[in-house]
């Protein structure tokens, strides 16, 4: 579907594509979607796209938010949510069940439900589980919803940090050591499932990093020095997720990818270098969004690392058979070999975002960005393609 495919016939004029943008969400990552989603309303060309904004509460209601980007922002290092934006706290959005109507309602208590109109596509800012995850891109395909963004499964394999690397390894791209424990492995036999990690650090050495295997924004990690810091490690992980995974440090630098799909497929931006931040232990969430660590761009490369590295981003988005935008992240080892750590298939949006800012120093300012993945949706249909 394309913006000319909207008029209804001759005698009127086309009616602008409907962009129902949806945020918050279920998982630790609720007031960063928030973040986005702001900057993302703010951004979008009004003259060029009607707008509705859906947030999802923290318990999972989907809420009429007001279309107020600036009560979106962080304050005072508070992040805000779905439940200050509500304009009720009763009733809920529908979407429909039919793919052959788009029309989205709003259910209230005592109510006759309220018709919204229809919704052309839709922007998902949700990060993390119940979002990022396929889970809602699986809503929206039954729907028959376009929406921005990668399907069912290469938003689950991008929100798995284990599958994600055996899909990587399959395609031949070089990841780094890592091992997995399974809530069940741990609620079976907990002793064998620390012992794992530890004859983990006998081979590869301290220290570690132990992380949830589906969270993202750096919720959850921690960098475990020594064996006495392990099971504070597993149990801050556990908290984001039952299932966790456990990687060997990567001495090198860090380097940044975006992919953003063109109509005549995915391009690579020019990378960027995440330097040590002093402050903080890794890039963990508040260098990311609330000190705002500096990023590099472009990252100091050569000529032929920047070559290989876009090459590579483009490769990992194609392995997992992304759509519309991915971030991926590497590792330029100290002997010079680029190490894939992880895609991210819904990347942190805001315009200080690396994403952003990396496309924006390619020559795409944020405004054209949103623009350009909103097209993108609007020309793909839903179900198998």
């Amino acid at each position: 579907m394309s913006t000319e495919n909207l008029s209804q016939n001759p005698e009127q004029p086309p009616r602008k594509p409907r962009v129902a943008v949806v945020f918050g969400g279920r998982s630790s990552e609720h007031g960063i979607s928030v973040v986005t989603a702001g900057a993302v309303l703010s951004a979008i060309d009004r003259t060029k796209y009607d707008v509705l904004p859906i947030g999802i509460t923290q318990d999972g209601r989907w809420a009429l938010t007001a279309d107020e980007p600036e009560r979106m922002a962080i304050v005072d290092r508070r992040q805000p949510s779905v439940e200050q934006l509500a304009e009720s706290g009763e009733g809920g959005v529908v979407l429909p069940v039919d793919p052959a109507d788009r029309e989205v309602v709003y259910n209230a208590p005592g109510s006759v439900p309220k018709a919204l109109g229809e919704v052309d596509v839709v922007f998902p800012m949700l990060h993390g589980p119940y979002g990022e995850d396929g889970t809602l891109q699986g809503l929206l395909e039954l729907s028959g919803i376009p929406y921005v963004g990668s399907g069912v499964l290469a938003s689950a394999v991008g929100q798995d940090k284990d599958y994600m690397k055996r899909v990587f390894t399959s395609f031949g791209l070089k990841v780094g050591p890592y091992v997995v424990i399974r809530p069940r492995e741990w609620q079976q036999d907990e002793s064998a499932a620390r012992k794992k990690i530890v004859d983990f650090a006998g081979e590869h050495g301290w220290p570690l990093f132990v992380k949830p295997a589906r969270a993202g924004s750096s919720f959850g990690i921690t960098k475990v020095d020594d064996l006495s810091g392990l099971d504070e490690a597993i149990e801050e992980a556990q908290r984001h997720d039952p299932k966790i995974i456990v990687e060997a440090l990567l001495r090198g630098r860090e380097i940044e990818c975006g992919v953003l799909e063109f109509e005549d497929g995915p391009r690579a931006s020019v990378p960027a270098e995440i330097p040590p931040v002093q402050s903080h232990a890794f890039y963990d969430f508040e260098a990311k969004y609330i000190d705002a660590a500096d990023g590099i761009v472009p990252a100091p490369l050569t000529e032929e690392q920047t070559a290989e590295i876009r090459r590579l981003a483009v490769e990992a988005f194609e392995a997992a058979s992304c759509e519309g935008l991915v971030r991926a992240d590497f590792f330029l080892t100290e002997d010079g070999e680029f190490v894939i750590n992880e895609i991210n298939t819904m990347p942190g949006f805001t315009p200080i975002s690396m994403y952003p800012r990396m496309w924006r120093e390619t020559g795409i300012g944020y405004p054209e960005l949103v623009d350009r993945l909103i097209q993108a949706a609007l020309r793909r249909s839903t179900g198998l393609r």
